[in-house]
């Protein structure tokens, strides 16, 4: 068992040319609302777990919020976003509406997927989110077909492909590398490397310390970066972006993270120490350090406080429209299972 708390409290920027700030004033402004709503929502959502109002399996985000939040800020409308089964900070940042996603956790009809999947499987074509996938690694090979269909259209856009460190050495991954560097694929690969696979720790797990480099046997560049800091993943997201839309094939991002939280709702994490947790969210928060950057560069706390009252509101308006929504019809078992389209309807003839 490794409890190094130095070890894991150490983030890391190797790899990271110097480049002016991604963001402006206005928009850390509105990077620290949207990490916020993440944290407050999830805060909210084991709440909830714990009051038997969410079943199954719940996967918190609180502590990663910079990363999602400083990827999404270099995508445009029309980029694609997958992910693994942590995704209620991914939807958020994609612009998806609180009820919605809190709905669809409590699996009531007024969720996303209309109650029928829960935690990990939940979409959105209008904001151009693909999932929540439960299977570990599942859902790169299918980021590597989004931003196939980019590379067939030429239309230009992105496909931004979340995985984490414990999915990192799964084969799929490696030869949806192998794919997306042969046809110079425009993905965004970014695994979300908060330390621990499920219980277990990545010196433990990975003979590899440095997963940036895990597309380097196929000519795709990778950086680590420093996840703890918005504005530092703002910053590798836009050369990411940058080298995707220019035509010059995929760019891999390792985020160093940490969550705060067990594995899921279920996990007790007794794999690692108090210490070490108490420790980066002392000295590491991702919020707490982006609440004194912007004080410093003159914002006022009456605003950040208003901003934190407002996100409170969305937040508690989430889960008062999700116990008030309806359960799932029962017809609703029938539908979504097969698309019937004009092509098939007319061959059918």
């Amino acid at each position: 068992m490794v409890q190094d708390t130095k070890a894991a409290a150490r983030i890391v920027g190797r790899n990271k040319p110097p480049v002016a700030a991604a963001l402006d004033q206005q928009q850390l402004v509105g990077a620290y609302r949207t990490m916020l709503l993440i944290r407050r929502f999830e805060e909210k959502a084991g709440q909830l777990y714990g009051m038997g109002l969410i079943g199954g399996f719940c996967h918190l985000y609180i502590g990663q919020e910079a990363v999602v939040v400083g990827i999404q800020s270099q995508l445009v409308p029309g980029d694609q976003v997958i992910t693994s089964y942590r995704d209620h900070g991914h939807m958020l940042a994609c612009g998806m509406e609180a009820r919605g996603v809190m709905a669809e956790l409590t699996g009531r009809a007024g969720g996303y997927s209309r109650g029928k999947g829960g935690s990990m499987h939940m979409f959105s074509r209008e904001k151009a989110f693909y999932g929540g996938h439960g299977i570990v690694g599942a859902q790169v090979s299918l980021g590597a077909g989004l931003a196939f269909a980019n590379w067939y259209r030429g239309d230009g856009h992105i496909a931004a492909t979340y995985f984490g460190e414990g999915a990192a050495n799964q084969g799929q991954v490696y030869e949806s590398l192998n794919l997306a560097a042969l046809f110079k694929l425009p993905c965004i690969f970014v695994i979300e490397n908060n330390k621990y696979s499920m219980g277990t720790s990545q010196e433990r797990a990975s003979a590899a310390r440095d997963f940036s480099q895990n597309g380097a046997a196929w000519g795709i560049p990778g950086e680590q970066v420093d996840g703890m800091d918005v504005r530092t993943v703002a910053a590798a997201a836009a050369r990411a972006a940058a080298h995707c839309r220019a035509g010059r094939g995929p760019y891999l991002l390792e985020v160093q993270t940490y969550r705060y939280r067990g594995h899921s709702m279920s996990d007790p994490a007794k794999y690692r120490t108090r210490e070490e947790v108490q420790k980066m969210r002392e000295q590491r928060d991702c919020i707490d350090t982006l609440r004194k950057i912007l004080l410093e560069g003159g914002v006022e706390e009456a605003a950040l406080k208003k901003i934190d009252d407002e996100v409170k509101a969305i937040v508690q308006d989430s889960a008062d429209f999700a116990q008030a929504s309806p359960e799932p019809d029962p017809s609703e078992l029938w539908t979504d299972i097969l698309l019937d389209s004009p092509r098939a309807s007319v061959e059918a003839k």
